[in-house]
């Protein structure tokens, strides 16, 4: 039995104001907090003991979840009183880990949704007889990120920071963030202080020979670190795109889950999901968005690419495209909001207030 460290600590800047009162991981992706998806991917690959690596928030987690049994699954929960990095996060859970020196302990990050082949992972490792073993994909554009180039093997053979010139562009390969560690190694990580494993702990593995083994997976990958990610993430769970058997639901255009209400002529496409409790008015076309607990959408509205927080409420006619509600915020009617515009929680629009669209 493999078991799993999650590292569910981050803050969620870049989410605002989606993790304003709810931790990263927390919040609901295809009808279910996003960790729930991971929790049951892990599962059904053959994981059973989790630790979860929390900070921010940290008080939410163990309430929801409790000890993982209804997953079928044993959950511990470590706090961080100070953020401590991935790396540091590590190193802060292991004296929960049960494996023996040279087991393999799966690590993922709580913020990418992925297609990962995590049984093909653990047997690359154990295999290849690494120290630590990376998922890699592959993107277009990679000079976002930091850049992985591996050999005819998959050895890993540098960890290049973010390309600035063309030149620099060696290869497509980025960190996916899932790994595979040798139990051994998680206590060379120092203990006490920040640590990146994406800055500090991979490249000094490497400079020391340690063996760290690529395995390229590009199925599907989307780091759900944006408002507009995480509600793209959301649609392809609904649509079948991203797997995952924690959607509470059959994949498709939609997905409605109970006591949310409908209107008959209302459309809902792309993946649109539709909270408990929220509802949807008349003539209202929704497509591709998130429309969160108790949330009201009125008649004639129209919703793309968006997500609705809970409890708010978009006033009649007002159009949405790309746009972030946060939870309790009332939208007037006939506004228009688009391109990344963001509603704080509790804030209030009154009709007619906001146009606002790429051409302004």
């Amino acid at each position: 039995m493999t078991e799993a460290i999650l590292l569910v600590g981050g803050k969620g800047t870049r989410l605002r104001p989606l993790t304003v009162h709810t931790p990263k991981p927390m919040v609901p992706a295809a009808g279910v907090p996003f960790l729930t998806h991971q929790l049951a991917r892990a599962r059904a690959a053959g994981v059973e003991h989790i630790v979860l690596a929390t900070s921010y928030l940290a008080e939410v987690f163990e309430p929801y979840f409790g000890d993982g049994s209804e997953l079928g699954l044993h959950l511990e929960y470590v706090t961080e009183v100070e953020p401590l990095g991935t790396g540091g996060a590590i190193r802060n859970v292991a004296s929960r880990l049960r494996s023996a020196p040279e087991d393999p302990v799966l690590i993922f990050n709580g913020d990418i949704l992925t297609g990962l082949d995590i049984r093909a992972l653990v047997a690359t490792h154990e295999t290849s007889g690494a120290d630590v073993s990376l998922h890699l994909t592959r993107v277009d554009d990679p000079r976002a990120y930091g850049l992985v180039p591996t050999d005819g093997t998959g050895r890993v053979q540098a960890f290049l920071e973010k390309p600035q010139t063309p030149e620099e562009i060696v290869t497509d390969q980025i960190n996916a963030g899932a790994y595979v560690f040798r139990r051994s190694v998680i206590d060379t990580i120092p203990e006490g202080r920040p640590v990146s494993v994406e800055r500090e702990t991979f490249p000094e593995l490497l400079a020391s020979g340690a063996h760290l083994q690529g395995m390229v997976d590009s199925t599907y990958w989307l780091d759900l670190g944006t408002p507009q990610a995480f509600v793209r993430g959301s649609a392809d769970l609904v649509l079948g795109r991203a797997p995952s058997p924690a959607v509470p639901g059959r994949r498709g255009d939609r997905l409605v889950l109970p006591t949310a209400e409908v209107a008959a002529d209302a459309k809902l496409t792309g993946g649109t999901v539709v909270g408990a409790g929220a509802r949807i008015g008349a003539g209202a076309r929704i497509a591709g968005s998130t429309v969160l607990e108790g949330a009201v959408v009125e008649p004639g509205a129209v919703v793309t690419d968006s997500l609705i927080g809970a409890g708010a409420r978009i006033g009649a006619r007002t159009v949405l495209s790309g746009a972030v509600v946060g939870d309790g915020a009332r939208v007037g009617a006939d506004n228009e909001l688009r391109d990344g515009i963001r509603v704080w929680c509790g804030a209030e629009l009154a009709d007619g207030s906001v146009r606002f669209s790429s051409d302004q």
